[in-house]
């Protein structure tokens, strides 16, 4: 089992799914960059679950510790039961989808949004497409994740979008979106995290020198 280096402090079940995303993903990803086999082994198991129910997936229960999302801090409050189950359906979603996009690339493809280079949705979506035109293939696609009806729809068309992602080595804020996902399960959570994706597609300025960084090769390592 994952253990996190530290406890979520944060109040929100929001920004709690958010930060323990970041906190399991980094140290899965670098050592699955440095070639360490516990955690390729791990990226194998996560990402057969991208685009499941996270309640078919016994085989991750073992794997990912949700303990810090029950855990009762001096205070902070503590998170409701509905609170707890979309907390813990977001985070398995984005893990899955994060280490499916990650499968044999050779550099991290989570990377935290940061002013001047956005790594959410709708920006990493746009970044795909030509600096001067809008490819309208690849619109349709973010498109139809927003109308998704319920959480196991949207992780399915989010994985088609993770594909073209990862072919192209376009990296991705999986805590971020791991928050997203959590807001998504409430009501009108679809329409509010539409609306940040299309925020971020639309403000994310393409120029000539914008396109994916550091495209790299594919490593064999883990190619099933």
């Amino acid at each position: 089992m994952t253990t996190p280096s530290a406890l979520i402090t944060t109040s929100t079940g929001r920004e709690r799914v958010t930060e323990l995303a970041v906190t399991l993903i980094k140290p899965w990803q670098e050592g699955y960059l440095n070639d360490r086999p516990k955690d390729v082994a791990a990226l194998a198991r996560l990402r057969r679950g991208a685009g499941r129910d996270a309640a078919e997936l016994p085989d991750l229960w073992g794997l990912v510790d949700t303990g810090p999302l029950h855990t009762r801090q001096e205070d902070v409050r503590p998170l409701g039961e509905h609170e707890l189950k979309r907390a813990e359906n977001a985070l398995y979603a984005a893990l899955t989808l994060w280490a499916f996009h990650q499968q044999s690339r050779g550099t991290a493809m989570h990377r935290r949004h940061a002013p001047g280079h956005p790594t959410g949705l709708g920006a990493a979506v746009r970044r795909l497409m030509p600096p001067d035109s809008i490819d309208e293939a690849v619109r349709k696609r973010l498109v139809r994740a927003g109308t998704a009806a319920d959480l196991v729809t949207v992780t399915q068309r989010l994985r088609d979008l993770v594909a073209l992602l990862r072919r192209e080595d376009g990296p991705l804020d999986y805590g971020l979106l791991a928050g997203q996902l959590y807001t998504w399960q409430w009501p009108d959570g679809p329409a509010a995290v539409r609306r940040e994706w299309g925020r971020s597609f639309h403000a994310f300025q393409p120029t000539a020198a914008s396109g994916l960084d550091n495209p790299t090769p594919r490593t064999d390592k883990d190619a099933s």
